[in-house]
């Protein structure tokens, strides 16, 4: 079904031109009011619909799937212009699945979708959306008597129930009953925690999101114990994803220094690495994103900005660090600057000793600071309403200043009493967006456009710039046929320029009226070019780096073939699994790329055709499964990446899975709230549908019992449900489940680790997204919402702050010496050594 909405006016709302052929055989004229638009909705107390989204600058078309009916669905155009509110248009497109009381709009990975601003912007790569109704009926929780009976010491002897009990226990979901005793030959109860204490035991009850949550204690447990663990965790490797390689979304963003280390910046940390010594170095000063960096003119020192968080030590500031020692040397503009930095350059001559900086905020505050000794010099505001894509000191005049972006070129000039005057080159409403700078020697400036453009301007006896029309400049508007994103100026006067659409390196003769030396074009598969620069800075070589917008980065020069050496994801990036038995992992993403790591380097990628959301290694780790968006299974083969089998298990979004010990059965928690259970055969590469077992609400974790009878889930909503996998059905009792041993624990709520939610150490607005036991069963790595990985036991822990977002994932690898994580949507993967506090 194509739907057509024209959000905003009056008279008419949605335009149908086809109507579905759904399970509930439903159809809509071809054109109606708002009012009349959609059927009653069914009564159901909660939905959710999934939306396939197409880019456009004003219009997104989308296609809206009914959760709990996937035969229902439809496609709609969406104006992202609209003066409508948002809540209205959510509302809107509940009525078209026939769902009441449509109020919030969420990803796969369960983030919260608030504005078109966020559609257009952050969620601009995200495929798959949800809508969802404000509120749930749930049924009345398990009440627990307050008189409890004796307990038993002696371990209780689980005997093969038989038909006639197992159909007993079907009619009664809710009974409590003993599972089986704690493996007194892996936990003991200490000397001096008695049977009695075990009696008087309470629940413990955590609150979260502004509910209430009860989880028992087993019969057996270690005790209580405070103090943080003695070990800790040190960033090994960064990974070159989508903040490393920053290509995605940024322009200057790839450096060489002295030492010929790669400069890039990861999150909230600049990566230092060095090719002939396979090593990196990482400089995690920072408390948020790193936004901009630019380095000093003597090579010795970097400066970079960071974008504001929500409390005072993460607030917007400049941080000017050695990148010989990694010490941080400054700090300036401290809570100056309202939301972030997005452009930073240094002065280029007197030592460098001037710094700018554009304010991410609403004025767009240009702002220069006598660096070594904080002060601000002056400031003004550039009345920009777009974002400022750059700025640069002119080389041979550290009055003078350049910023430029989206309908903007301005040359600012400080004079002695502080004040800034302004001279427009491109006055409003031009529509040219500048996206790259530089200098010839004389002074005179190349800028190049988003439409194909390079230009120069020289400055006339008077102080006037102007386009030097005298060159060839009809020949320079053809160099691309799209936006250009990077120019450099080699030190023999060779200028390149970097397409973005046409992925095409060109070389211009600036001495000889920049006639066209020569060019070349990258494959496909590195995507267009984001920044160019010198291999080695100064020399005439002619070797460069290439960073494109698919987060690679290759070298290579204009005479010889481009090599990659740094591999990247695209996009969003939340599958993460770590093999049984040895230091590999592998990692998958909304860019439809599954990929296999041993330590620092990539054994293999695979491109499959669809994005994928969950990931897991069969127990024998011969087999990769993984988990997509749109429902299906992925098998592949580990040795090589090769994909085995595709199985289709519904259509909503596959977000947790696991096999369990015996490697014969696979459950696949889905976006739908059913765990679908597999039998798996010849190493895990034969898969045939078992079972389901109905569930309402979006799973997001899942673990296996160790006798394989049971699996623990955790909901979108924080709650903890239990699945009887022999009756094939939910466990209604929390308390019956409390001695079950798991295989793996990947819950990010439940008595063990209570500790993470019931302390006063960590703060209450954080939210856990990830956790997993170790392999020795005595640590935990949790991640959270605000981009913390934290390693504890109980209550008090060791923490590491990389991320600015969502740790989407974080997995001890086998031999517990080291831990993996990823961010989710800013897909930043890293590895991390586990040491000794």
């Amino acid at each position: 079904m194509n739907i057509n909405a024209n959000y905003g006016k009056k008279s008419g709302g949605w335009n149908s031109t086809t109507a579905p052929t759904t399970g509930s055989g439903w159809s809509r004229q071809s054109s109606m009011s708002r009012k009349q638009s959609v059927a009653d909705a069914n009564e159901l107390t909660s939905a959710t619909s999934g939306l396939n989204i197409t880019k456009s600058s004003t219009t997104r078309v989308i296609r809206i799937i009914n959760n709990f009916d996937h035969t229902v669905q439809c496609r709609v155009l969406l104006n992202l212009r609209t003066t409508q509110p948002f809540e209205e248009v959510i509302e809107d497109l509940g009525h078209v699945l026939k769902m009441n009381n449509a109020k919030r709009m969420l990803t796969v990975s369960n983030q919260e979708v608030r504005s078109f601003s966020q559609l257009r912007n952050e969620f601009s790569d995200v495929d798959t959306f949800y809508i969802t109704s404000e509120s749930r009926v749930l049924s009345p929780p398990f009440r627990r008597s307050r008189s409890r009976g004796a307990l038993a010491v002696e371990p209780i002897i689980n005997t093969v129930p038989t038909k006639a009990e197992k159909q007993r226990r079907a009619r009664s979901k809710s009974r409590p009953r003993a599972l089986y005793a704690a493996d007194t030959d892996i936990v003991k109860v200490p000397p001096d925690y008695t049977v009695l204490d075990v009696m008087k035991e309470e629940p413990i009850r955590v609150q979260i999101r502004g509910t209430r949550k009860t989880f028992f204690p087993p019969m057996v447990h270690s005790p209580a114990d405070d103090s943080p663990p003695d070990k800790r965790l040190t960033l090994n490797w960064v990974y070159p994803f989508i903040y490393g390689y920053r290509g995605i979304d940024t322009r200057r963003n790839l450096w060489v220094l002295p030492t010929g280390e790669l400069m890039y910046y990861v999150a909230a940390v600049a990566v230092l690495y060095d090719r002939d010594e396979e090593s990196q170095r990482h400089y995690i000063g920072h408390t948020e994103d790193i936004q901009c960096m630019d380095i000093h003119p003597s090579k010795e020192m970097v400066a970079s900005a960071q974008k504001a968080g929500r409390t005072r030590k993460t607030q917007a500031h400049i941080r000017i660090w050695s990148p010989e020692t990694l010490y941080t040397l400054y700090i300036v503009g401290n809570g100056e600057f309202e939301e972030g930095v997005s452009a930073l350059a240094f002065s280029q001559l007197t030592g460098g000793n001037y710094l700018l900086a554009v304010d991410c905020g609403r004025e767009k505050m240009l702002s220069v600071w006598q660096w070594q000794w904080g002060h601000l010099l002056g400031k003004v505001a550039t009345m920009q309403t777009e974002d400022i894509l750059g700025a640069s000191f002119h080389p041979l005049d550290d009055n003078l200043m350049i910023t430029y972006g989206k309908g903007h070129l301005t040359f600012w000039t400080r004079r002695k009493d502080g004040f800034f005057e302004k001279i427009d080159i491109i006055k409003a409403p031009s529509r040219t967006v500048i996206t790259s700078l530089q200098f010839e020697q004389e002074g005179d400036v190349i800028t190049a456009d988003g439409d194909g453009f390079i230009t120069i301007y020289s400055v006339d006896s008077d102080g006037a710039y102007y386009v030097r029309m005298e060159f060839e400049v009809d020949l320079i508007k053809l160099a691309h046929n799209k936006g250009i994103n990077a120019l450099i100026m080699l030190p023999e006067g060779t200028l390149l320029s970097g397409g973005e659409k046409d992925r095409k390196i060109v070389a211009w003769d600036s001495l000889q009226n920049y006639n066209k030396i020569t060019e070349t074009k990258l494959t496909e598969v590195y995507g267009g070019i984001r920044s160019l620069y010198p291999q080695r800075p100064g020399r005439n070589d002619g070797n460069i780096y290439v960073g494109t917008i698919k987060n690679h980065i290759l070298e290579g020069s204009m005479q010889r073939r481009f090599n990659r050496i740094i591999f990247g994801h695209s996009k969003q990036l939340w599958g993460l699994a770590v093999h049984p038995d040895d230091e590999l992992f592998a990692t998958a993403g909304y860019d439809k790329n599954i990929s296999l790591w041993k330590r620092h380097a990539l054994l293999w990628s695979t491109q499959i055709a669809y994005e994928c959301v969950s990931l897991t290694f069969h127990p024998f780790g011969t087999a990769l499964v993984a988990g997509s968006v749109e429902g299906y299974l992925i098998i592949l083969n580990a040795e090589n990446g090769s994909v085995v089998s595709s199985v289709r298990v519904c259509g909503s979004a596959l977000t947790c899975m696991g096999f369990n010990p015996a490697g014969d059965t696979i459950a696949v928690g889905s976006q739908n709230g059913s765990v679908y259970l597999y039998r798996v055969s010849r190493d895990g590469f034969t898969f045939k549908k078992s079972n389901k077992i109905r569930g309402v609400q979006p799973l997001v974790h899942l673990d296996w019992s160790t006798d394989g009878n049971y699996l623990q889930t955790v909901t979108a909503e924080y709650d903890l449900v239990f699945w009887d996998v022999k009756g094939l059905i939910q466990e209604k009792s929390a308390s019956a489940m409390k001695d079950v041993k798991w295989y793996t624990y990947n819950a990010t709520i439940g008595y063990l680790v209570s500790g993470i939610w019931h302390n006063r150490y960590y703060p209450t607005s954080s939210m856990i997204s990830t956790a997993n036991r170790s392999a020795a069963h005595d640590l935990f790595i949790t991640g959270d919402t605000d981009g913390h990985p934290c390693i504890f036991t109980k209550s008090e822990y060791n923490e590491e702050k990389v991320y600015s977002g969502q740790v989407s994932s974080a997995r001890f690898l086998f031999n517990d010496r080291n831990v993996v994580t990823v961010g989710g949507t800013d897909a930043a993967l890293m590895l991390w050594d586990v040491i000794e506090d």
